[in-house]
């Protein structure tokens, strides 16, 4: 049985983070996983920014709320979904992720908890496991499923490298020069078809 396992910012949706700094007017939110291969690191850094500024959960909520999945998203999705198993495995957490899963259908989503203070300020996080996304595929893999995925970050690059096959898309030039040898798209239905190949 195969399963397909899809990373959501950069590949299905906009980059959150991205979006709530220009909507913030604070450049420095625009660092993401395509910048920082240590996500603890990051999400510190963004903790920093958040709280020197007096922003909280509402502020992020309410930018999430007029995110759009990528155009051709939604039916990329639908139709792989028609075709094999899907599951979205993202570093992104629940309390960011329910308008989005809402404009994409609904798809399985395995992520992580913010730690929210009572006054809305995000003071933590926690990651469902360590190494998110590799370790998913891993046991994925050990419940008899052959795993295809598909990310645009470094800490994508885990499961994509751990399964009988996996792709960058719109990845940044850096990634795909340090890893020529795994097939890069920028189109949805390229992507698709590189799946079928692999299922």
């Amino acid at each position: 049985m195969n399963i397909v396992c899809l990373d959501l910012e950069g590949v299905l949706v906009p980059e959150i983070w991205i979006a709530f700094s220009e909507a913030s007017g604070i450049p420095e939110l625009r660092r993401t996983t395509r910048d920082e291969p240590d996500y603890n690191k990051l999400m510190q850094f963004r903790l920093g920014i958040l709280k020197e500024h007096g922003l909280g959960l509402k502020e992020i909520q309410a930018v999430i709320a007029k995110i759009d999945p990528m155009p051709g998203a939604r039916e990329f999705l639908d139709t792989l979904r028609s075709e094999t198993q899907a599951v979205i495995l993202s570093d992104t957490f629940t309390q960011f992720a329910k308008p989005l899963m809402e404009k994409l259908g609904w798809p399985a989503l395995f992520c992580n908890e913010l730690e929210v203070a009572p006054d809305g300020m995000v003071t933590g996080f926690r990651m469902r496991c360590q190494q998110s996304k590799l370790t998913t595929v891993k046991a994925l893999q050990s419940c008899g499923f052959e795993t295809i995925a598909v990310g645009d970050s470094f800490n994508d690059l885990g499961m994509i490298q751990a399964g009988k096959a996996g792709f960058l898309f719109r990845s940044t030039e850096a990634i795909q020069k340090a890893h020529p040898e795994l097939p890069a798209f920028t189109e949805y239905d390229d992507l698709l078809k590189a799946i079928r190949a692999a299922l």
